[in-house]
Order: structure tokens, then sequence, then C-alpha cells
């Protein structure tokens, strides 16, 4: 008869069995919810094309076959994700969706060009896609609406070939190779007579770089709607400019009026300013918690989630966004609580900066599980950390204006690239002590000749405070000139030659997928 166990060898036996069962009964609930969400996404896309109008839209616009690709999407958003980071990926992931179809479900009700309502088409206003969207809390009875954020720039992060035949014929008319991806998607869709005709007038803004304000006039031609373009400068912390861009949203706020007949709402506009300063405050205490050895909401789940709540997915209901950000700062302090760990192995905590590629927005996750790299936080999340005057005083509302005039000239892709040295310089070196990193991924977009001008002095200055830089060139919209395995590659170089590390999973390093949604 073999040897008994003493007590404490029984206990281990009994406790590491406990903890296997645990395990496995974590792996089955996490496999479970996760194929949960996945049918429940195909749920919404039947249910959005059981829609009539929705049908019609679906086969007027030839984009839309590429939505086909959502649940591949969030497979991706999700890949190797575990416990919380699951959930708070499905709550952010799933929400953008069910945004999205709302969003186009709104837009084909009204769109012309499949017979749609006009008296709700007068009831909107089309903006660009980066503008920001706050200008709107003041108009409660109009809709903002922006067919790019569907046509373009969304859609290329469902599937990463969507905007190649729109690019092509931006540059058979006539647009050089080497001008930013993004709004020669915007021009070739006008151009291919793949917009939808909606909207009273449209407002523009010179976001994010003079290529933008290339595009505007093409567009203008397009659309043959009333339009105003804000054109606040982007030399952003001189004061003069700020007194210059005020002057801009007043005229703009008139322009509105003026087409629309509707008045500004002091009481919408401070309502919905309180929403947005408790997001804000919500986010800020990620970043307190993304400062310990214990994040919980990195880059991966909280970065395209912020982007689409900072623009407001044009006119959704804060509200149901605050409700979501409720939910996520719960589970991250249930997570924090518990010591959680967002990878097996927790390597390196970096910085994202520039804007990565549309085409891959899984990419955080891919660093995460195979190099360990959990990405702290991302450039265009830090776009605005302020709280602005929310209260109906006479006082707020001459401060108000001065606040919408900031909030544009920060504007999503514009202050860190374009606002000056300190915003995309120094404020690198800040976050970097502030959150306790050692890295910083440069998503390089190369078309762009913001962030590649201080390709040196961020070399130079990085290596003084023992920073590793990895630099991850893309195209922004445009995977042919820099695949998604060309920016894996880069990172993987860098990781073994450099740093002489090895992966967390070495199968992940090489993976075919240049032919995938």
């Amino acid at each position: 008869m073999g040897k008994r166990m003493n007590s404490e060898a029984l206990g281990k036996f009994y406790n590491g069995g406990r903890t296997k069962v645990r395990r496995e009964w974590r792996g089955f609930a996490d496999t479970w919810f996760d194929y949960k969400c996945w049918i429940k996404t195909w749920g919404m896309l039947f249910k959005f094309l059981f829609n009539l109008q929705n049908l019609k839209g679906f086969l007027r616009y030839r984009w839309m076959l590429n939505y086909i690709a959502t649940p591949d999407f969030l497979d991706r958003c999700n890949e190797g994700l575990r416990g919380n980071q699951l959930r708070l990926s499905h709550m952010e992931f799933g929400f953008i969706v069910k945004e999205l179809m709302r969003l186009l479900t709104l837009m084909f009700k009204a769109d012309q060009n499949i017979g749609g309502n006009k008296e709700l088409s007068d009831k909107m206003v089309i903006m660009d896609e980066n503008m920001m969207e706050e200008i709107m809390f003041g108009f409660p009875n109009l809709y903002f609406m922006c067919p790019q954020v569907a046509g373009v720039f969304a859609l290329c992060a469902v599937s990463q070939d969507s905007q190649i035949r729109y690019i092509d014929k931006a540059e058979e008319f006539g647009i050089t190779g080497d001008v930013c991806a993004m709004p020669k998607s915007e021009l070739g869709l006008c151009i291919e007579d793949d917009t939808l005709d909606i909207g009273k007038c449209m407002l523009h803004c010179n976001t994010t770089c003079d290529t933008s304000l290339m595009g505007n006039g093409i567009e203008d031609w397009r659309y043959r709607k009333p339009s105003f373009a804000i054109a606040a400068s982007e030399h952003i912390e001189d004061e003069l400019v700020l007194e210059y861009a005020v002057d801009e949203i007043k005229a703009a706020i008139r322009f509105v009026e003026e087409q629309t007949g509707e008045k500004w709402d002091w009481d919408a506009y401070f309502r919905n300013m309180r929403v947005l300063n408790e997001q804000t405050r919500i986010f800020l205490e990620i970043l307190e918690i993304n400062k310990t050895p214990y994040p919980q909401v990195p880059e991966n789940v909280i970065n395209l989630y912020r982007d689409i709540y900072y623009t407001r997915m044009l006119n959704a209901d804060g509200e149901a966004y605050l409700e979501i950000d409720r939910k996520i700062r719960e589970i991250m302090y249930e997570g924090y609580k518990n010591k959680e760990l967002v990878c097996t192995e927790i390597r390196h905590r970096a910085l994202i900066w520039g804007v990565q590629g549309e085409f891959y927005t899984a990419f955080p996750n891919w660093l995460l599980n195979c190099w360990g790299i959990v990405g702290i936080t991302h450039m265009l999340s830090l776009t605005s950390t302020k709280i602005y005057a929310d209260t109906d005083t006479p006082e707020n509302r001459e401060q108000a204006m001065y606040d919408l005039a900031d909030l544009y000239v920060n504007m999503i892709m514009r202050n860190r690239s374009e606002g000056g040295f300190r915003l995309g310089v120094d404020d690198v070196w800040r976050f970097c002590e502030e959150l306790k990193l050692d890295m910083i991924v440069m998503c390089e977009q190369i078309a762009c000749k913001a962030l590649t001008g201080w390709h040196g002095i961020y070399e130079e200055e990085a290596a003084k405070r023992g920073i590793h830089v990895v630099w991850v060139p893309h195209a922004l919209l445009d995977p042919r000139k820099a695949s998604r395995q060309n920016m894996r590659d880069q990172v993987n170089r860098y990781m073994r030659t450099v740093l002489g590390e090895e992966p967390l999973d070495p199968s992940l390093e090489y993976i075919e997928d240049d032919n995938a949604w």
C-alpha cells in the first residue's frame, strides 16, 4: 500500500485540484460567453438586413458588402483575451457594432438615392469624420451625420481591403500617390458616386491636415449642398488662435441655425456636456489604475471605443455610452482588487503613439499575445482629458464657446501630430514618466509628414531616458503599402535583435492574413 500523504501534502493536492477545476470552468465560461456574443452579432446583422430600406442600401452601395465581415472583426479584437478582459472587449466592441447599425439605419431611412424620407433628411447636417461632434450638443432636434464614418473609416477597421477601390479611383482622378489614404478614400467614394444623399447642409473642418482641405472642394462638388468650413489654425497653444477659433465656432452655429431653422439650445448643450465630463472623469480613473502594476483597461480594449464616444458616433445617446463607461469602471476595480493580469506575462508597458493602421485595429492584441507588450494607452485616447463648463450660467455660456473652440483645435488625429512640438514630442516623455512606461510603439503613417519629421528627435530623447522605441510603418487605410505582417515583422525584429527576447507564443510571429477579411 502506498505511503499516506501528510495533512499539508493532502491540502495542496485538493487545493490544486480545485484550482484546476476553477481554471477549466473559467475556460468553458469564457468560450460560451464569446460564442454567445458572436451569435448576437450575427443576429444584429440579420435584423439589420430584414429592414427593407436597409436592404435597399445594401444593394445600392458596394461598400456595404464588407460589413458581412463584422463577426470576424469582433473575433480579431477578442483574440487571446480571457476573463474580465474578454468581458470588457465584448462590451465595448459589441456596443460599437450596435451603434453602427443604428447609424446606418438612420442614414438609409433618409437617403434620397433609395427613396428615403426627405423631411428626415432635412433634419440632418453632414460633418467631416474627425470633427468634434460636441457642437451638436446644442441642437437636440437635428441629426449630425457622417457618411464617411460608415463608408470609409469604420468600414476599414472591419475589412482591410474595403478602401482599395476608392484609393485607386482617387489616384486615377489625379491625386498623387503620396497623399494620405484617408482623404483619398473619401474622394474616391465621391468620384464613384458611392455616397449617400442626405442632409440639409454641411460642416467642414481642416482636420487633420491640409490634405483634408483638398478633399472638401471635391466633396462639395459631389454633395451640392450649402457648406461652411471651420478653418481654425493648427497652432493650438497660441491664445490668439483660440480667439479666432471661437469666432469660427459661433459662425458655424449661425450657419446651422440659418440653414435648418433650429435654434441653439443651452439646456441641451449643458446636459450633454455633463455626460461628457463624467466620461472624461472615468477615463482619468482608468489611467490611474493603468499606472499600477495591474493595468485593467489597456489600449486594445479602450482606444477605438474612446475614439467613437469622443465623436459620439454622431448624434448618439450620450447616456447609453455613459452606462457602458460605468460598467467598465466596475469591472476595472474588480480586476484590480483581484490583481488580475491582462495577459500571461507583462514584459513591457508601452505607449502607442501616432495613428495606428486603421486596417489593423487588432494590432495591440497581437502585441499583448505574442510579446507581452501591454499598450497602457494610445495617443488618440489622450486627445482631450479636460473638464469643461457644464452648468448654465451667463459666464459659462460665454465660456462654452471657448470650450467648443478648444475641443475643435484638439480634434482627433490633430493635436498631437499637428499641434506643435510640446504636444507632439514633449508630452510623450511626460506620459512615459507618469504611466511608468519603458517602451513606445511608434505607429508611423508613411504618407503623413508630421510625426515622420520628428523621427530623429524621438530616437535621441528616448535613448537619453532608456526608453525603447519600436517604429511600425503603415499606410492608414491601404494595406498594400505596408501589410499587417510588415507591421508585425518590425516588432519581431526589434524584440529579437535589440532586446534578445523570445515571444510568449512563437506561432503568432508569422500569420497568413493578407488575404483575410
